[in-house]
Parts: C-alpha cells; structure tokens; sequence
C-alpha cells in the first residue's frame, strides 16, 4: 500500500499559523525588555558569515543590542549610502526561513540570501556568483509553505527588475537554477548527475525554502549562489578569493538593490 511521506500529509497552506514570528519576537522583547525596533529596510543572509567577520573586522560593526531573536545576531552597517541589517551563520533551509519570518516581522522589505554553493554545471573556475531564478525542493521547508512542485521561483517581478542589472558587474554573476539540499555529505553521484541533466548550475542549502517563503507570504526575497567549490573533489577547494569573497559579494547585493529601489521609488 503506497503511504504519502508525514512531511506532505496533513498540509493545510490556506490556514493561518498559530505560532508567529510577531508572537516570539514580542515574548523576546518581554523577557529581555528590549523596546520594539524595526530592522533596515534591506537585509542580508550570509549563512557563511564571512561577510558579517568582514565588516566587524574592517568596519568595525558592532551587534545590534535590540535585536531580540533568540537564536542569531545581527549587525547593521552602511554600503554605498544604503543603511542594511545582516546576520552570519544562518545555515540551511529552515533556519533560514525562521530569520525571515523574524525580519519581515521586523520592518525588512527586501531580503538577499548570499550563500556558497558547490559546483553542478561548470560555469568557468570558481568563485563566481549565481542569481538564483529557481531552486529543486530536495529539502523539508518549503513543503510546509507551498504544495509539492520540483521547484521554487524566485517572484517574476522580481527576476524581471534583475534583467540585465549584472551585465556591468565588476566579477561573474550568471542567472539559473540551483538545487537546494538538507543533506550536504548525501550529495551522491547519481543526485548529482540527475542534477546535471536538468542544467541546475550550482548545489546550496536554503534557497527552495526562501522562495516558497517569499511566494507564500508574498515577501522580497532574492538568493544569490556564491560558487566557490566542486564539493572537494580536488585539492585548493573553497577558495572565495580575497577578503573571503565578502567585498565581491556586497557589491552584487548593492546592484540588486539599487534596482528595486528604482523599481520601487514612490
């Protein structure tokens, strides 16, 4: 007798959830009595957090003390006159996702995932970077936010205000599909063939979950595949380049959102 697996049974997409980000933050808040703040308009994910060590150690940021997420800190810090809330180390896909939740409740309006991803389909030498357009659902998250489909697409409004904003970028930015894994040390060579054969560039661990986020609750999210690696397959792997790659990576955050500020503009 065929069973369907527990994490696609019993799914009920239009209800309301009962446990809200809003509802944690306030009982943070309570217990820590920290006064409501909002976050900056713009915020970055840099599960790595190279990024984040950067900009402590270049810039000097320092934690934001109201910030009153049980599990993560964030920094806030000003790139090209552009004020942006980040947090380091935010791991895979359902992490990811309980940080979003956090930071739209919060006062975010455009959220961008910087993630290192492995190599699928060559692309040139590492590092370079993706846009991520679609990502295969090889992880739990977004199960509990969309009905099954192979993928997750970032908003096509949003891919449409990216059209063509990386043909001038100082370092490669490609465009294409990534598959999203809960299961970095299961990525068999059969997985990875499979994942070849539907021209998916590049393997990383959040962004499937992020986009059915985004589509659920209708929220700004773009996710960007920093490629730094062939899974260590070969020896003087996981080289970012300079700086751990943070300064490249910021300026393709900067080119995202100044166009969807234009796009934006009132």
């Amino acid at each position: 007798m065929k069973r369907t697996a527990p994490i696609l049974a019993n799914k009920q997409y239009e209800e309301p959830t009962v446990f809200t980000a809003e509802n944690l933050l306030r009982e943070a808040r309570r217990q820590k009595s920290l006064s409501r703040m909002n976050v900056p308009r713009f915020c970055i994910l840099d599960p790595d957090g190279d990024i984040v060590r950067w900009l402590v150690r270049n810039q000097g940021i320092e934690r934001d003390t109201g910030w009153a997420c049980y599990h993560t800190d964030l920094y806030i810090f000003t790139h090209q006159d552009t004020r942006f809330g980040i947090i380091g180390c935010a791991v895979g896909a359902s992490f990811a996702v309980l940080i979003a939740e956090e930071l739209f409740a919060s006062g975010c309006e455009l959220l961008i995932s910087m993630t290192s991803a492995g190599q699928i389909v060559r692309s040139g030498d590492p590092p370079y970077f993706v846009l991520i357009e679609k990502a295969l659902r090889d992880e739990g998250t977004s199960y509990h936010y969309l009905p099954p489909t192979d993928f997750s697409h970032i908003s096509p409004e949003l891919l449409t205000i990216m059209k063509d904003v990386f043909l001038q970028a100082p370092v490669a930015v490609h465009q294409g599909a990534t598959w999203t894994t809960d299961a970095p040390f299961r990525e068999t060579g059969t997985a990875i063939a499979h994942c070849r054969d539907l021209d998916i560039m590049a393997v990383e661990m959040e962004a499937a979950a992020l986009y059915a986020f985004a589509e659920a609750r209708q929220k700004a999210v773009v996710c960007f595949a920093h490629v730094t690696n062939q899974m260590a397959r070969a020896e003087d792997d996981f080289e970012k380049g300079a700086d751990g790659g943070s300064q490249n990576a910021l300026q393709v955050v900067a080119l995202a959102v100044h166009a969807w500020r234009i796009n934006h503009t009132a």
